[in-house]
């Protein structure tokens, strides 16, 4: 049993302020790669994910995010790296498999020292028009649903630790 894996996994929690410090692109690029590795329908890969370090692009994304909630400020909390996770609409388990790499993401994050948050609301930018026009500008083709944000970067404070898991969280069926 692999228990520093399973440490990682049970020490992540969702980070609501960073530092503006980029983080080498190896490890984002680590952490990317990682959630390649997610599992998918009938093993097809339908997610792609954009890796944006651009402070323009993150930003831009920013304000579409924001938008959507109603509101003016950052839902990306200041961190400096955003990975879309959007799946192929066609595929049938297209939500399932984004989530599945979403999930990857957020654990590799914590495995290489990076602090992460899954942020929502990436359908709702991506099925808007302004959304289609980003993804032609990045000349990506295809019908791709939103699934959502991996926020990456340094947590401008230590996390809390998780509370107790509550106790019927597991029913066993023996």
């Amino acid at each position: 049993m692999n228990q520093e894996a399973l440490n990682n996994m049970k020490a992540r929690r969702s980070c609501r302020a960073f530092t503006s410090q980029m983080p080498p692109k190896e490890l984002v690029a680590a952490v990317c790669e990682a959630g390649t590795y997610a599992p998918t329908g009938r093993g097809k890969q339908s997610p792609i994910i954009l890796a944006v370090t651009n402070k323009e692009w993150r930003d831009r994304l920013s304000r579409m995010n924001a938008a959507i909630m109603g509101t003016e400020g950052d839902p990306f909390y200041g961190a400096p790296v955003v990975l879309v996770v959007l799946a192929d609409r066609t595929a049938s388990t297209a939500q399932y498999d984004g989530c599945s790499v979403m999930c990857q993401l957020v654990n590799a994050a914590q495995a290489v020292g990076l602090a992460s948050c899954w942020i929502h609301r990436a359908k709702e930018e991506f099925d808007s028009e302004e959304g289609k026009t980003l993804l032609r500008e990045l000349g990506i083709k295809g019908d791709y649903v939103g699934v959502g944000h991996c926020i990456l970067g340094y947590a401008a404070k230590e996390a809390t630790p998780a509370p107790p898991r509550k106790a019927d969280y597991i029913r066993w069926v023996e």
